[in-house]
C-alpha cells in the first residue's frame, strides 16, 4: 500500500542520527519523566513528608568524642622486654585494644562508675514519641512486676552499647571513643569514663599478671636451684667412679682411638700402592721388549741402554737380511747378540719385580700391625662407652637446670621491677568535650537522603509502570510496532442522553450516545471535528496516486469506538458537499442501525437478498445529505462472512461507487469474528480503530499480522479515546494547549 503521509521516524531519522545513541537514551528518560510525572511528584512527596515527620517526632541527640593512642615509646624508657613478652604494635593490636574498649567489661564498668542504672535514658525507652509509643506498647504487654537489679543491668548495658561508637582512624594507632545522648554534658562524660575505665582496666591487668606471675617465678625459682645443684653434683660422682679424665673437652681413649684409625687410613693407602706397581710390573714381563714409555718409566738406565741396543740391532739386521739374505752370517750373529740382549732385560725386570714384591710385603705386615692395634683400641673403648652415654645425659641435665635456673631468675628480677611502674602504652590524647551541635537526626542529610530516595523509588516506579504499560498512547508506538501511519488521534467525548432526526423516515428517540454520532455537526470547532478533518485529508490524499472512495472501518474489539469514528467521518464528508453513504456492515451486531435507525426493518441484508430496492432502505439526514444503509434484521444470519464475500455484495458496492463520492463502511470489529478479511476485494482503504491506553499493543499486533490483505490497504491507525490531559504528557502537541490557544479568539473552549 502507497503509505501518503511519511512516518515520523522518516521524517526525524536524520536528527537522530545526528543526536547519536546517548542523546537518545536520554532523551527517552527525560519522556519517561515527564509522561510519569504525577506518580514522580507523589512518591517524592511522600517520602519528603515521611522525612519531615520523622525529624519533627525524633528527640535531638548529641555525639562527644574522646581520641585515645597506643604508643610503646614511653614504656620502654622504664622498663626491659616484658615479663609476658610483649609484641611490638602492629594493625592486629590495635584492633584487639578497640575490641577490648567494645567489652562489657569497660561497659559494666562505666555504667557503675556512673550510677547509669538510676538514669531514665537508660533504664527507659529513650525518650520521644517513638520512645512513648514503644512504652505504652511495652506496657500493655508487660506482667506488672518490677524489674530486678540483673534486667536493669542487661537494660542499660544494651542502650549503652547500642549509643557507644569506637572506631580505629584510619591505618594509625589512634582510637575514636564516642557516645551519643540527648544531653550533650552527659555524652562527654561518658566518652571520658570509657578512656579511663580502659587505661585503669589496662593498669590493674599488667599488675595482676606481674603480681601472679612473681610468686610462681619464687617457688619455680626454688625448685629449679635444687635440681641444677643435684645434678651438677651426679656428674662429678660419676666422673670420678668410672675414672674418666676430660683432655680439653675429649676423653683420653677417643684421642687415641682417632690418631690408630688415622695411621690405619695411611698404611691402607701405602699398601694400594705398592701392589699397584707389582700388578704393573707383572703386565711388562709378559711383553717381549718393553716399549720405549714403559723402559722411561722404570727409570732403570740398564733397561734404557740394552732397549736402545736392541733397536739399533733390529735395524740392522732388518737391512743386512732384506740385502744379503736371512741366512747370511752377518745377520745370524746380530740375531745372536739381540736375544742375548732380550735375555738381560728380561732378567733386569725380574729383578725389579723381586724388588716392588718386597714393598708390597712389607706393606701388607705394616697394615696388619696398625689394623691389631686399632682393634685393641676399640675394645678398650668400648668398655666405656655406657659411661660416656651415662656421662652426656647427666651434663645435658645439669646445664638445662642451670639455664632455666637463670633465666627464671632474671624474670623474676624483672617483674619485682615492674611492679612499681603505673604505666601503660595508652593515652588520652583528646578528652571529649561538650558538643554544641546535635549529632541526630541531621536534618540537612535526611532530607536529602529522602529526597533521593524517593527520586529512586519514583524513578523505579515510572519505568515499572511505563514498561508494564503495553497499549497505545503515541503516534511514535503505532509506527515503531505496527509499521502503520497514525492518521488521527480523536479526544474521548462524554456522551449525554438527547434525541438526534435524520429526516421524516426517522423516528425520533432517546439514544445512549447522540451526541457521539453528530459531534462533528454540533460541535464544528471542536478537537475532535478537527481531528475528523485530519482523517479526511488522508482520505484524500491518498486518493492522489490511486482510486481511494470505498473505505471500511473497524478494529480489534468491541466498543472501541469504530461506529462513533466511521459516522462521523461520513457526517463531515456529507456536510461539505459530497454525496456520502454510510452502510452498516456489521451483521453480527448492527450497533450503528440500532442507534440511527431502531425502527427500520429493512436494510443491507434484504438488498443483497434482492428482497427490497436500494432506494427503499436508504435514509438521508436532511441536515447533512448524509445517506444512511442499515444492515436490517440479521438476528438469523449464521454466516455473515458469506454474504460480504458473496457476488450481490460485490454488486451493491459497484452500485454504490457508481452513485457517491464516498461510501463507508462500518465493520465488524476483527478479533471476534473474520468478516473484514472477506471484503478486501472491494475496499480501498480499511482505517483501524483503536482505543487510546486500553487496547493491547500485542493484540493489534496480532491481529493485522495474521490479515496482510487488509494490511496491505490500511489507509492509518486512528487513536480513538484519548484522554488530553494525559496525553500531554506524552507528545505535548496532541494535547489541548494548542487548540485552544488557536481558537480562542472564536470564544471557542472545549
Amino acid at each position: 500500500m502507497l503509505q501518503v503521509n511519511k512516518p515520523t521516524s522518516e521524517i526525524n531519522r536524520d536528527f537522530a542520527e545526528a543526536d547519536g545513541p546517548p542523546s537518545q537514551t536520554l532523551a527517552s528518560y527525560v519522556e519517561i519523566a515527564r509522561r510519569q510525572f504525577p506518580t514522580i511528584v507523589a512518591i517524592v512527596s511522600a517520602c519528603m513528608i515521611l522525612a519531615l515527620l520523622y525529624l519533627f517526632t525524633t528527640a535531638p541527640q548529641f555525639t562527644s568524642t574522646a581520641s585515645m593512642v597506643i604508643d610503646t615509646r614511653k614504656v620502654q624508657l622504664f622498663q626491659q622486654q616484658s615479663l609476658l613478652g610483649d609484641v611490638a604494635v602492629d594493625s592486629a593490636t590495635v584492633e584487639t585494644q578497640v575490641e577490648i574498649l567494645k567489652s562489657e567489661n569497660i561497659s559494666l564498668a562505666v555504667i557503675r562508675d556512673l550510677h547509669l542504672i538510676e538514669d531514665p535514658e537508660f533504664s527507659g525507652s529513650g525518650g520521644g514519641l517513638l520512645g512513648a509509643v514503644i512504652d505504652f506498647v511495652g506496657n500493655l504487654f508487660s506482667d506488672g512486676h518490677a524489674p530486678s537489679e540483673f534486667e536493669q543491668t542487661r537494660k542499660a548495658l544494651e542502650r549503652f552499647e547500642k549509643n557507644r561508637t569506637i572506631k580505629r582512624i584510619g591505618l594509625t594507632y589512634v582510637m575514636e571513643i564516642g557516645y551519643t545522648s540527648k544531653d550533650p554534658v552527659k555524652a562527654a562524660r561518658i566518652a571520658n569514663a570509657i578512656a579511663d575505665t580502659y587505661i585503669v582496666d589496662q593498669l590493674e591487668a599488667k599488675y595482676q599478671a606481674t603480681r601472679r606471675a612473681s610468686v610462681w617465678l619464687q617457688d619455680r625459682i626454688k625448685e629449679l636451684r635444687t635440681q641444677a645443684s643435684a645434678a651438677q653434683k651426679s656428674v662429678v660422682d660419676f666422673k670420678t667412679a668410672n675414672n674418666i679424665v676430660d683432655t680439653g673437652g675429649r676423653l683420653m681413649n677417643e684421642q687415641q682411638l682417632a690418631e690408630v684409625n688415622s695411621q690405619l687410613v695411611m698404611a691402607h693407602a701405602a699398601t694400594a700402592e705398592a701392589k699397584a706397581r707389582l700388578d704393573r710390573m707383572n703386565d711388562i714381563l709378559k711383553q717381549d721388549i718393553p716399549d720405549a714409555n714403559v723402559a722411561d718409566a722404570l727409570k732403570n738406565e740398564t733397561i734404557v741402554k740394552l732397549r736402545a741396543q736392541y733397536v739399533d740391532m733390529a735395524s740392522k739386521e732388518s737391512i743386512w737380511a732384506l740385502k744379503y739374505g736371512a741366512d747370511h752370517l752377518a745377520a745370524v750373529n746380530l740375531r745372536r747378540q739381540m736375544a742375548e740382549i732380550k735375555k738381560n732385560i728380561t732378567d733386569e725386570l725380574k729383578r725389579i719385580q723381586q724388588s716392588y714384591k718386597s714393598d708390597y710385603d712389607i706393606a701388607v705386615t705394616r697394615e696388619e700391625s696398625i689394623k691389631s692395634s686399632l682393634n685393641n683400641a676399640v675394645s678398650e673403648s668400648q668398655l666405656t662407652n655406657q659411661a660416656q652415654i651415662q656421662l652426656r645425659e647427666l651434663e645435658s641435665n645439669a646445664q638445662s637446670y642451670q639455664a632455666m635456673y637463670d633465666n627464671f631468675l632474671q624474670r623474676y628480677m624483672e617483674s619485682v621491677q615492674q611492679q612499681s611502674f603505673p604505666i601503660t602504652e595508652a593515652r588520652v590524647i583528646s578528652a571529649a568535650t561538650t558538643p554544641l551541635v546535635k549529632s541526630y537526626p541531621k536534618s540537612l542529610v535526611i532530607l536529602a537522603a529522602s529526597l533521593f530516595g524517593g527520586l529512586l523509588l519514583s524513578f523505579g516506579a515510572a519505568m515499572a509502570r511505563e514498561f508494564s504499560d503495553n497499549v497505545f498512547r503515541t503516534t511514535a508506538q503505532v509506527e515503531q510496532v505496527l509499521g502503520a501511519n497514525c492518521i488521527a488521534f480523536l479526544p474521548a467525548l462524554g456522551g449525554s442522553s438527547s434525541s438526534v432526526g435524520l429526516g421524516s423516515k426517522l423516528t425520533r428517540k432517546a439514544n445512549p450516545q447522540p451526541d457521539l454520532l453528530r459531534y462533528v455537526v454540533d460541535n464544528p470547532l471542536s478537537r475532535f471535528s478537527e481531528a475528523i478533518r485530519s482523517l479526511k485529508v488522508a482520505v484524500d490524499l491518498n486518493s492522489i496516486v490511486r482510486e481511494n472512495r470505498v473505505l471500511a472501518t473497524t478494529s480489534t474489539l468491541p466498543n472501541e469506538g469504530k461506529s462513533t469514528v466511521s459516522t462521523n467521518l461520513a457526517q463531515l464528508m456529507a456536510h461539505s458537499g459530497a454525496k456520502v453513504i454510510l452502510v452498516d456492515a456489521d451483521l453480527r451486531n448492527p450497533s450503528l442501525s440500532r442507534a440511527l435507525l431502531p425502527d427500520a426493518q429493512v436494510g443491507l441484508v434484504d438488498v443483497i437478498a434482492q428482497k427490497a430496492r436500494l432506494e427503499e432502505v436508504l435514509s438521508i439526514d436532511p441536515t447533512t445529505g448524509l445517506a444512511i444503509l442499515p444492515a436490517g434484521t440479521t438476528s438469523k444470519l449464521l454466516h455473515t462472512n458469506e454474504i460480504l464475500a458473496s457476488k450481490a455484495m460485490h454488486e451493491l458496492v459497484s452500485q454504490l461507487r457508481a452513485k457517491f463520492d464516498y461510501v463507508v463502511l462500518d465493520m465488524p470489529p476483527m478479533a471476534p469474528v473474520v468478516d473484514v478479511r472477506v471484503t478486501s476485494s472491494f475496499v480501498d482503504s480499511y482505517m483501524f480503530v483503536v482505543e487510546w491506553g486500553r487496547t493491547k499493543t500485542d493484540v493489534v499486533q496480532h491481529i493485522l499480522r495474521n490479515a496482510p490483505e487488509i494490511f496491505d490497504k490500511l489507509l492509518g491507525v486512528v487513536l480513538n479515546k484519548a484522554d488530553t490531559k494525559v496525553l500531554a504528557r506524552y507528545e505535548s502537541y496532541h494535547g489541548r494547549y494548542y487548540y485552544q490557544k488557536y481558537y480562542a479568539r472564536y470564544g471557542y473552549v472545549e
